[in-house]
C-alpha cells in the first residue's frame, strides 16, 4: 500500500496508489482519513518535502499514526530529503532538531526509514529503527559521463573544505583532479549577545581560584579567498549535497571564472532552490545546475532553463521492492565507502 507517492515509483513498481484523504480544516489543522484496510499490510508512505515543510511533517506523522492505529504490520517512511537535516549539531543554546524529528517519527509508529544523502550520516543514529541512507552519487556520476562531452578535462571542486570529502569521492571515481576553495569563511557567531562574555559579578570573583586562568580561543579571521588546485582551462564541477541558498555557489563560480575555468557545473542531490535562487542562477556564471528529483522543483525549472533533473526513482523503487520481499539491501550499497 502506498500513500502520497511519487508517480515515477508507482509506475516502476506497477502498483496502485492507496486511497487516503489528506486535507486541512479551516483552522489549519491537518486531517487524515485512510479509506481502505491496511491491517497486517506493509505500508510505504512516500513523502517529499514541499515549501511548507512543517505542514509536510505533520501530514507524515498523522498518517503514520493513523496506519499504526489501523493495525498495519510495517510502516515504512520513504523520505528522499530528510527535513531539518542541517540542524543536526548543537549551537549555543539551540537544539538538535534532527534528533527531535527522529524521535517524533519513531513515536508516531514508523518501523523503517528510507532516505537519501543525509546531510550528516550520523543522523541515522538519532533513530531507534532501521535507516537506509541511499546514495544519489551513481546517478550524478553517470550524468557527468554521459552529458558532459569533455568531462575528462574537468576538475571536481569543493566550494568549502567541509565538502572536500564528497569532492574527493567524485574525483577518485572519475579519475579526475580535485580543487578546494578556501577562504571568505563566515565570521564566528558573536557570543557577546548571550552574556557569556559578561564579567562575573563581584560576589562570584572570590569563588574563582587565583591560579585558574582559562585560555581564550583565538577568534577566527576571514582569510583571503584561495583555490587549492588548478582550474585554468578546465571544466569546473562543484559538488555538494544540498543547494538551497545559492549565494555561496555564485561566489564560488565567480572565483573559478577568475581562475580560468571555462565552464561551470553544479551537482547536488537535493535541489531546494528557495526564494530567488532560479533567477540568481540564470544571471550567474554557472552554466548548469544538476539536481535529483528528491524534491519537486518543476516551477524552478520553468524559471531557470539551466536547472537539469536526474531521476532517482529507480533506486527508491528497488529499495521498496527489496524491503517488502525481505531481500538484502547490500546490492544498493555496493562500492560505497565510509566517506561517500
Amino acid at each position: 500500500v502506498f500513500y502520497k507517492t511519487k508517480p515515477e515509483i508507482e509506475e516502476r513498481l506497477g502498483v496502485e496508489l492507496g486511497k487516503v484523504q489528506v486535507y486541512q480544516e479551516a483552522n489549519r489543522e491537518t486531517q487524515v482519513q485512510i479509506e481502505e484496510s491496511v491491517r497486517s499490510k506493509d505500508v510505504f508512505i512516500i513523502q517529499t518535502v514541499s515549501k511548507d515543510v512543517n505542514t509536510t511533517i505533520m501530514e507524515l506523522l498523522i498518517m503514520v499514526y493513523a496506519c499504526r492505529t489501523s493495525c498495519a504490520r510495517n510502516i515504512i517512511g520513504v523520505i528522499p530529503y530528510f527535513p531539518y537535516s542541517k540542524q543536526c549539531k548543537m549551537r549555543k543554546r539551540g537544539s538538535i532538531v534532527s534528533k527531535l524529528l527522529a524521535s517524533m517519527m519513531c513515536k508516531a509508529g514508523l518501523t523503517h526509514l528510507i532516505t537519501m544523502d543525509l546531510h550528516q550520516k550520523e543522523i541515522q543514529g538519532f533513530f531507534n529503527i532501521p535507516v537506509d541512507n541511499l546514495r544519489a552519487s551513481p546517478f550524478l556520476l553517470q550524468y557527468i559521463q554521459e552529458e558532459i562531452p569533455d568531462y575528462r578535462n574537468a576538475v571536481i571542486v569543493a566550494k568549502s573544505p567541509a565538502s572536500a570529502k564528497r569532492a574527493q569521492s567524485f574525483a577518485e571515481r572519475l579519475r579526475l583532479g580535485i580543487a578546494v576553495i578556501h577562504g571568505e569563511a563566515q565570521d564566528a557567531e558573536s557570543d557577546l549577545v548571550d552574556g557569556r562574555h559578561s564579567p562575573p559579578t563581584v560576589k562570584n570573583i572570590g569563588a574563582i581560584h587565583p591560579s585558574l586562568e582559562i585560555p581564550l580561543l583565538i577568534p577566527k579571521e576571514k582569510p583571503p579567498i584561495t583555490v587549492v588546485g588548478d582550474v585554468g582551462g578546465r571544466i569546473a564541477i562543484i559538488v555538494d549535497d544540498i543547494i538551497d541558498d545559492v549565494d555561496s555557489f555564485l561566489a564560488a563560480a565567480e572565483t573559478l571564472k577568475e581562475r580560468g575555468a571555462y565552464k561551470i557545473f553544479v551537482m547536488a542531490t537535493h535541489g531546494i532552490l528557495s526564494s530567488d535562487a532560479p533567477r540568481l542562477i540564470e544571471e550567474s556564471a554557472i552554466d548548469e545546475v544538476v539536481v535529483t528529483n528528491t524534491i519537486p522543483h518543476e516551477i524552478q525549472k520553468l524559471q531557470c532553463p539551466k536547472i537539469k533533473t536526474v531521476d532517482i526513482s529507480m533506486i527508491l523503487s528497488e529499495a521498496i521492492r527489496r524491503i517488502h520481499n525481505g531481500e538484502s539491501m547490500s546490492y544498493l550499497f555496493r562500492n560505497i565507502g565510509m566517506d561517500d
